[in-house]
């Protein structure tokens, strides 16, 4: 499908940069469903352009605006701040208006472009020509993208919840319980103490241990949770919200992957998140866990990829005004995402 442009304004080097793709333009009325959408979105030293904020309100207010849609986009900045924010903003409101979204969806250029130093060396390229050049690499993805489905989808739960407590666990149990007809299912927790975060080892060495199916700590996340990781098609995190953060264990988890993703793509694998916050802040969670899971280590967003619940006492969740009904729905959309039987719809 040969991607639509929809320019959220503009700055000399955004307009560089997207010229040799000559993508057409989609104008503010047009429909954003069934598309292959670039985003390109210009930041300047106080934050996005006006349009932007107009295009989230839109997908945050039509809840199928970008149903069987394809996005990606390119967030060029004049500074070194505020990139990184809109693209996850972008993320969230994008899978919840019904988007799929490819790994590494993201091309992002700091004022500076000091972030595309070390690809730049690799490619023997300088910093703006790499700029460049993965906007054009995304552009293309974007226009060969399809959404991969699977027979009996392979579905892997990561938590670091209180068994008894947790009103994240229970949701996240819920879910489960509805895929488990159509789908293969496992459950990992990640405990205190069994779970050290990345020690920063230098991209070398990272790669080295990479290569032999392991990290300078080994233990639970080598021998158990990465080979997990690698055999599933679809990661569902649990993630508590007590401090407006994804809890340690979790970070941790994400921090110490550089090493999978380096081996191999996850491009493959789709990730999806229960969010449960005990007063509010769960979309502040959420953006973290998309820009860290989607745009940075390259898994797939399927449309919807997000439970959002306000929860504190202990099942407070499972006692909520509605809440079958809307973790059954979160469930069908799921199984129509990534399942081959999702295609007639849940039952």
């Amino acid at each position: 499908m040969t991607p639509q442009l929809a320019l959220l304004g503009e700055n000399p080097r955004l307009r560089r940069a997207l010229e040799p793709l000559a993508l057409p333009r989609l104008s503010p009325e047009d429909s954003l469903r069934r598309k292959a959408i670039l985003f390109a979105v210009a930041v300047d030293d106080f934050g996005a352009d006006p349009a932007f904020y107009t295009l989230l309100r839109r997908l945050r207010a039509e809840p199928d605006a970008l149903e069987g849609a394809v996005v990606a986009m390119v967030v060029d900045g004049t500074g070194e701040l505020y990139t990184k924010a809109a693209a996850q903003a972008l993320t969230l409101a994008a899978t919840m208006a019904g988007a799929y979204l490819p790994g590494r969806a993201l091309v992002e250029a700091t004022g500076s472009l000091y972030n595309h130093h070390i690809q730049a060396a690799n490619w023997s390229l300088s910093w703006e020509e790499t700029y460049f050049r993965r906007v054009r690499e995304l552009a293309a993805r974007l226009a060969e993208f399809t959404p991969p489905r699977f027979e009996r989808p392979k579905v892997l739960m990561l938590h670091a919840s209180e068994q008894r407590r947790s009103n994240t666990l229970a949701l996240g149990r819920a879910v489960l319980e509805r895929l488990a007809p159509q789908c293969d299912l496992r459950e990992i927790a990640l405990l205190n103490g069994a779970v050290h975060d990345c020690r920063g080892c230098g991209y070398h060495q990272c790669l080295h241990f990479a290569q032999n199916a392991t990290c300078f700590y080994g233990g639970a996340l080598s021998e158990e949770v990465f080979p997990a990781i690698r055999a599933s098609d679809l990661l569902l995190f649990l993630c508590p919200n007590y401090n407006d953060a994804l809890g340690a264990n979790l970070v941790a988890l994400i921090n110490r992957m550089t090493g999978l993703v380096l081996k191999e793509s996850m491009g493959e694998k789709y990730v999806a998140g229960v969010v449960a916050s005990g007063y509010s802040g769960g979309d502040v969670v959420a953006r973290q866990l998309l820009g860290a899971m989607c745009l940075n280590r390259g898994f797939m967003l399927p449309p919807r990829a997000l439970l959002l619940e306000t929860a504190h006492d202990p099942g407070d969740a499972m006692r909520a005004a509605g809440i079958e009904a809307r973790l059954t729905q979160f469930a069908a959309s799921l199984l129509q995402s990534v399942s081959i039987a999702g295609k007639t719809g849940w039952k």
